[in-house]
């Protein structure tokens, strides 16, 4: 598989010298310029979740020049008619091939065996849940899109069914049951239907989909799962600039604490490290006692305490 133009399609179903200068004048008045990042995504979307670990990097080094906006595309409405041709897809069965090439080649594991006895019929139900959590709280809709994609992906479990969407809201110290009702009425499928007529008007023709716009209504679009420096140059070109100033990553122990699970692939692309340095780069890094080492698929990930 090419590591090139990832993406799930849509029609058929991305220390040194401080200068001789002490003192420098600055203008707090002067507006930081901002893009909108728009991310067309589909919680399903298995090279959307190859994307994650980049994206997460992205976002924690040049979150300060966008504002996301995260849109569902609406990838699996059902089985009745759903035909991938490019990818040998046919019936749900055929996925779970699919997905473990992309796991094994992204190296954010995905199992995929559910597709042979327990397959997702749609991917509106966890959209939904998506929407209507997003209308209440950005934070939790992005929680909930990447517990979702975990229980799919790395644990087998059928986000299509309200059991399993209502345990991972209930996981957030929400109530699930309340939630899950609420995103099977007709109200959030009207939102549903709001974000794929944005997402057609954004020219999205599959997942992953990343538009910035500018303030002067100009885009770059960027197709597929790509490596950082895509996005970065795509980012420099909406703000018609070559003088990003990328924030540092904060230290691991941070970032665990904030987000909770981190697989081995995250913090290599964090931390711009091998895969043979993580153990020993997280031995360093964070305090005995505050994670615990777990291991799935082949992969290793830390999990806080």
């Amino acid at each position: 598989m090419s590591s090139n133009n990832m993406m799930c399609d849509l029609e058929t179903g991305v220390c040194g010298d401080a200068g001789e200068d002490a003192v420098e004048t600055i203008d707090w008045n002067e507006p930081q310029r901002q893009v909108q990042l728009y991310y067309v995504t589909d919680p399903i979307c298995s090279h959307c979740w190859a994307l994650e670990p980049v994206l997460r990097r992205f976002e924690t080094q040049f979150g300060h020049y966008v504002r996301v906006r995260t849109v569902m595309g609406g990838l699996l409405a059902s089985w009745d008619g759903f035909a991938d041709a490019g990818n040998g897809i046919s019936r749900p069965a055929d996925v779970a091939g699919h997905w473990r090439e992309v796991g094994e080649h992204s190296r954010m594991p995905i199992d995929g065996s559910l597709w042979l006895d327990n397959p997702v019929l749609s991917s509106y139900p966890p959209s939904r849940v998506f929407k209507v959590l997003q209308q209440k709280d950005e934070k939790l809709a992005g929680v909930f899109l990447r517990r979702a994609r975990e229980a799919v992906f790395v644990w087998n479990r059928n986000i299509g069914q309200d059991q399993v969407l209502t345990d991972i809201v209930n996981a957030m110290g929400l109530d699930g049951a309340a939630i899950v009702e609420e995103a099977g009425s007709s109200e959030a499928q009207e939102m549903l239907e709001a974000d794929f007529a944005l997402s057609r008007s954004l020219g999205a023709r599959g997942f992953p989909t990343i538009v910035l716009v500018n303030e002067e209504r100009k885009g770059v679009k960027i197709v597929g799962a790509r490596p950082l420096e895509t996005y970065v140059a795509g980012l420099r070109q909406a703000l018609l600039t070559e003088a990003l100033q990328a924030k540092p990553v904060p230290e691991l122990a941070v970032m665990l604490q904030k987000e909770e699970r981190l697989f081995s692939k995250e913090i290599e692309i964090l931390y711009d490290l091998e895969q043979q340095e993580v153990g020993s780069f997280v031995q360093k890094e964070l305090p005995s006692g505050s994670y615990t080492e777990k291991h799935i698929l082949g992969e290793v990930y830390m999990e806080r305490t």
